[in-house]
């Protein structure tokens, strides 16, 4: 799954650490989710999506839906 967490993290000109502390994950799950080798759980894409005000569809491109 890929995602769009780190272009909107850096637009909002926040580090991994910051975002993860609003987001109450460490950093290195931010790192991991940023670099796609972590899907974060539904409660946590939610969370997200309420960071940045925008759909979970809007950050998480399901890829397999993409080729279709």
């Amino acid at each position: 799954m890929k995602n769009r967490v780190e272009e909107l993290r850096k637009a909002r000109k926040l580090n991994q650490d910051q975002f993860a502390k609003a987001i109450r994950v460490s950093r290195q799950t931010v790192s991991s989710i940023e670099t796609g080798k972590y899907n974060p759980s539904l409660e946590l894409a939610f969370a997200i999506s309420d960071f940045f005000d925008l759909s979970i569809e809007e950050i998480f491109i399901n890829e397999r839906s993409a080729e279709k």
